[in-house]
């Protein structure tokens, strides 16, 4: 089938002609995300180029850190790693593909769908703060590997993607090492949205979009502490390491 382009207001896809409905609902997705980030990011680019792929290999060739980014990441995280992002762009793959990578525990179905917003938000992230990725330049991609649990858990939080993920958490817990605090990059996915989940709870989503935009230099545990309002680190993490433990029980 050949390639199309299908518009919406801030979005344009490029697709195979025979994805048109799935498309048309995930450009529908995008929209959502766009308006739900008003008030919270201060940049929600438009005129963001999707690409919709309709083979794993085909975004891969597309899109060759993705593959790296797969391969770093958990095991228990990797089906969820299905899409791409620069500036200007979001590549995906198609939403039948998506859903055929789900497994058969709860929420991760729901995970996939809400790739394309997760990516969305990064992007968004990335405008509003120049720090951040996109685009992927040196200086960007050494800062967010540091701050990956707080730029890419941000991204999950804000598309309602980690909602979904306590039965992938609890996968990634029971198979992996204990993780470090703060997260690091390979769980940055999956256990991002654990810190900054709390962080929004206990002292308001604006300390946790404070601290996603706060330009200035520093050090991730540094930066914790005074967005939990000094409270001494390890008190931060006896907490988030008890409530990971209830996760990988099964309970709350």
């Amino acid at each position: 089938m050949p390639w199309v382009e299908t518009a919406s207001p801030a979005f344009t896809a490029r697709h195979d002609a025979a994805e048109l409905d799935d498309v048309v609902a995930l450009l529908e997705l995008l929209e959502r995300t766009r308006e739900a980030l008003a008030g919270a990011l201060p940049v929600r680019p438009e005129g963001i180029g999707v690409v919709v792929h309709s083979s794993p290999a085909q975004l891969d060739v597309a899109q060759p850190p993705l593959v790296l980014a797969r391969r770093r990441a958990h095991p228990a995280a990797r089906r969820y790693i299905a899409g791409w992002c620069t500036a200007s762009e979001i590549h995906v793959l198609a939403p039948r593909l998506l859903a055929a990578r789900a497994s058969g525990a709860p929420g991760s179905r729901e995970m996939l769908e809400l790739v394309p917003a997760t990516l969305y938000c990064r992007v968004a992230i990335g405008a509003s703060n120049r720090r951040l990725p996109p685009p992927h330049r040196p200086r960007r991609l050494l800062r967010a590997r540091r701050w990956a649990w707080l730029h890419t858990g941000a991204a999950s939080w804000l598309s309602g993607q980690a909602e979904h993920a306590r039965p992938a958490i609890a996968r990634r817990l029971h198979e992996g090492p204990k993780p470090a605090f703060p997260p690091a990059a390979a769980d940055a996915l999956l256990l991002g949205p654990t810190l900054v989940d709390p962080l929004a709870r206990e002292e308001g989503e604006r300390a946790l979009l404070s601290l996603l935009l706060d330009p200035r230099p520093g050090r991730p545990r540094q930066a914790l502490e005074r967005a939990f309002g000094g409270r001494a680190l390890r008190a931060t993490e006896g907490t988030w390491r008890a409530q990971l433990a209830r996760i990988a029980r099964g309970h709350g």
